[in-house]
């Protein structure tokens, strides 16, 4: 048995892939099983709550990464995990707008981001996995993910950042062709039956499916930039992997705090944006100065550094919001 526990998978001892799903399953059972269970609308002091507690079991296991595999995977973690959050944040801001494309009600919305996530462990271990075998097969893979940071960097700064209606997306137009779509909600079900123009019961799903399917499809988009931004700090699948769903689990409870102050954040793109060059541009620099690595300290630091100026300037910018909010108040 011992020797069976320490076998070598992707790099780390097998005991500690088990530790790390035996978290995870504990803590969604406890999300859906215990904590919302009577499917109750989120408020704010909840959310940050539930957010501050995700965020403080994220680095513990960051502390435990550092004490068992040591201070580079440690640094690496964290910063892979800062990362990670940073740009699950640029996520919130889609939900919302798909939460409002099809008036999901608030007390529907968690189920959606539970189902979700679920979704996107599956989605980011497949994603994962194939980068890991392409960066341990070939190593010149790192330069096109750097290269393809600096790119999708560059064009987020300067997008459009005008809410996209999810009704527009062509996954959704070929989705509604295709299936039997009820009219309205069905409480928190995303599949009823009902009967069809012959009289006969059939399935139909809801709004509230289709709400998650394109939640799921926003999560893919986001993945395209997460993915190559952390095999860039890492390429430990461990790490790429722990760090990704410690950094997704909390989302949902960092959601509703952040739903209703969406427009306080109108500057984080820019920040993210200039953190994507930056991640790919340390990989050329690292090359350009004959390192082996980007130091991990320094790594954190400038990542730490670009998300407090975006998320400070944002608050700066948008304080006239925050006064108008209070005096309506």
């Amino acid at each position: 048995m011992t020797e069976f526990l320490t076998a070598a998978v992707l790099g780390q001892p097998l005991w500690m892939w088990l530790a790390f799903a035996g978290l995870v399953v504990f803590l969604l059972t406890l999300d859906l099983g215990v904590l919302h269970r009577d499917q109750h609308e989120i408020g704010v002091r909840e959310s940050l709550l539930l957010s501050a507690g995700y965020i403080a079991l994220g680095l513990g296991f960051g502390a435990w990464v550092w004490a068992e595999l040591g201070r580079q995977a440690g640094l690496e973690y964290v910063t892979g995990f800062l990362i990670e959050k940073s740009l699950a944040l640029d996520n919130v801001f889609v939900i919302a707008t798909i939460f409002a494309a099809f008036a999901v009600p608030r007390a529907y919305q968690h189920r959606v981001l539970f189902w979700g996530v679920l979704g996107v462990i599956v989605l980011r271990g497949i994603m994962i996995g194939f980068g890991a075998t392409l960066v341990a097969s070939f190593s010149w893979v790192l330069w096109i993910f750097a290269a393809f940071l600096i790119v999708m960097g560059v064009k987020m700064f300067f997008a459009d950042s005008t809410p996209k209606d999810p009704h527009d997306s062509p996954v959704y137009r070929w989705l509604a062709r295709r299936i039997r779509l009820t009219q309205g909600f069905h409480g928190h079900f995303f599949f009823v039956k009902q009967a069809d123009r012959s009289g006969k019961l059939v399935w139909f799903a809801t709004p509230l499916f289709m709400a998650l399917v394109m939640v799921e499809i926003a999560d893919v988009v986001f993945a395209v930039d997460s993915v190559p931004a952390i095999f860039s700090i890492t390429t430990d699948p461990y790490i790429v992997y722990t760090s990704n769903i410690f950094a997704i689990l909390g989302l949902r409870a960092l959601y509703f705090a952040l739903a209703a102050v969406v427009a306080r954040f109108a500057y984080l793109k820019q920040a993210l944006a200039a953190l994507l060059v930056f991640i790919g541009g340390k990989v050329f620099f690292a090359e350009a100065m004959g390192w082996e690595k980007f130091p991990a300290a320094y790594s954190l630091a400038i990542t730490a550094a670009l998300l407090a100026a975006g998320v400070g300037w944002s608050l700066w910018k948008t304080r006239g919001i925050a006064t108008a909010d209070a005096r309506a108040g």
